[in-house]
């Protein structure tokens, strides 16, 4: 039986008149030319300014000390699509770009982010990822644990800019329903067979907020870290008091956390106990609501430093220390100067644990706006230049990154919460099909992965690829052929559409040689489709650079 997914067009049947409707009055009347701009005015009080000029220096003193000298910086189309697949998990339209082109000032940039993150994708895009780095990404005991409850509670949150501390704290203290209540499905993802885990939720809390990996720490000591068993068994302990109910996820003063010695097999009680930073532990409360509140402590620097350095990960597809789960402790200020996880932290602290200042502040620094082209070919200086963030690190594009990418490019306008059911329903059973033949990279999305000869294959040969490359009055491939521009204007917005850029002027020339061979609309159409379906298939629209 093939996946349910994979019928989506008959799923979707009952919408296809009316989506096609609304497509067809949208084409008729759109022009992917003039577009008004739209984006924010910044706000009065930038002082996001300083943190970034802050950030710089750490990164331009490393430069000098190491004798590296950093790349130039990007132009604005790069910059926009850097911009798009961190905050939006795709490409920018060309509606998009128009809009861009027609903004004016030297801040449009800045103001440009502050429209990506008003924009409710980011929201979405950014629930996801949070998603997976909370509770991965298996669909588990449907019955007690809803994932996609969980994801659009957590849009809802980000979409509202809830600070991340009493977000976390949500998280890990919430009762109720995991229906109702949908943050409490953190706590149920750690349901198995009918039994909370508490080792997996002690291990996915310290992972996902303090930026630590303590889970072998559960049977030993941790052979090159100073956790402890008995630290893991503390922590655990917070966790002593769950448990999953009829009416859902509860907290029960009576019950008591045990562990089983693994020699005696006898059962010990456990108190809770935090490894460090006692004195953040607040007397009252529950034991969650304890540990909450000692996560996001604000003396506690390693849950600041772990959201660094997750959201950088996040906007640079690589994280300032790797992996994005097992930094190291933090150093004594006093002692040396603050690192980058360090300024962010503190900014983010002194700001309301701010995310979307938080990304504001990171997609303005200068080593995101470096160009990923290095000047020598020496392999020895590329790789320092890239450990030194002196270059825009090449990353390989996410699955949902690549099909969002190759969705958008098949319209000329922006596919988001505002266009029709039909494209929205196009767009979610597509990414469902896509991922689960490309490969789903789980929760370690953020760990550097390979390509596969499959998946070269799938982006070239498969369904969705075939649809997209076929000229349609309705698909940006039959648009632009029927466009009454020149055909160096019709190559110029092939190249913007699939990879935000301009073409070469060998690109160009080539190309120009192919539709000068047309002496009808229909061998037009066909090199169009030709030329689609290269920019789609081409190394650059798979890696973010």
């Amino acid at each position: 039986m093939k996946p349910r997914s994979h019928n989506w067009k008959i799923a979707c049947l009952p919408f296809c008149v009316v989506g096609l409707v609304v497509s067809l009055v949208a084409w008729a009347s759109s022009s992917p030319v003039a577009i008004s701009p739209k984006a924010p005015a910044l706000p009065e009080d930038n002082s996001i300014i300083s943190t970034v000029e802050q950030v710089d220096q750490v990164f331009e003193n490393q430069w000098s000390e190491q004798g590296i000298t950093p790349t130039e910086t990007t132009d604005d189309y790069l910059l926009l699509r850097r911009l798009s697949l961190a905050l939006h998990g795709t490409i920018p339209s060309l509606e998009e770009l128009r809009e861009f082109e027609a903004m004016q000032g030297a801040d449009r940039i800045q103001r440009w982010t502050l429209k990506l993150l008003e924009d409710r994708r980011f929201a979405d895009y950014f629930s996801e990822r949070f998603t997976r780095a909370y509770v991965g990404v298996e669909q588990g005991q449907f019955i007690i644990f809803r994932r996609d409850r969980f994801k659009a509670w957590l849009s809802e949150q980000i979409q509202a800019n809830t600070p991340y501390d009493e977000l976390v704290r949500t998280l890990i203290s919430g009762e109720g329903l995991w229906t109702g209540d949908p943050e409490t499905n953190f706590i149920t993802s750690a349901v198995a067979d009918g039994n909370l885990d508490r080792n997996k939720l002690t291990g996915s809390t310290v992972r996902a907020f303090l930026g630590q990996r303590i889970d072998c720490a559960q049977c030993h000591d941790h052979p090159f870290d100073h956790w402890k068993q008995s630290d893991f068994e503390g922590l655990t302990a917070f966790y002593g008091q769950v448990e999953i109910q009829v009416l859902g996820v509860r907290q029960n003063e009576e019950l008591k956390y045990e562990v089983e010695d693994r020699e005696t097999l006898e059962k010990r009680t456990v108190s809770p106990q935090v490894p460090f930073l006692n004195e953040c532990l607040p007397e009252k409360g529950t034991l969650r609501e304890k540990l909450a509140a000692w996560v996001t402590h604000r003396q506690n620097r390693r849950f600041e430093r772990a959201a660094a350095n997750r959201f950088w990960g996040l906007i640079f597809g690589v994280p300032y220390f790797n992996p994005v789960d097992d930094l190291p402790a933090p150093t004594d200020l006093t002692e040396s100067d603050p690192d980058v996880l360090d300024i962010l932290g503190q900014d983010f602290r002194e700001n309301g644990y701010d995310i979307k200042r938080m990304v504001q502040t990171i997609v303005a620094s200068k080593p995101f706006r470096l160009s990923s082209t290095s000047q020598t070919d020496d392999s020895e200086q590329i790789e320092r230049a890239t450990d030194a963030w002196a270059l825009f690190p090449l990353v390989r594009l996410r699955p949902e990154q690549i099909i969002g990418s190759m969705l958008q490019a098949s319209s000329l306008k922006t596919i988001d919460q505002n266009s029709n059911l039909f494209m929205r329903g196009r767009r979610f059973f597509s990414e469902i099909d896509f991922v689960r033949e490309y490969g789903d990279l789980g929760s370690d999305e953020l760990n550097d992965f390979p390509g596969t000869i499959p998946q070269a294959l799938l982006r070239m040969n498969g369904e969705f690829a075939r649809d997209n490359g076929s000229a349609s009055m309705l698909n940006s491939v039959g648009r632009v052929s029927q466009l009454d521009i020149s055909d160096e204007k019709r190559v110029e917005t092939c190249f913007l559409v699939c990879l935000t850029r301009l073409p070469t002027s060998l690109e160009r020339d080539h190309f120009l040689k192919q539709y000068q061979t047309a002496s009808n609309p229909k061998q037009r159409e066909k090199i169009t489709e030709d030329l689609f379906w290269a920019l789609y298939n081409s190394p650059e629209f798979s890696w973010n650079h």
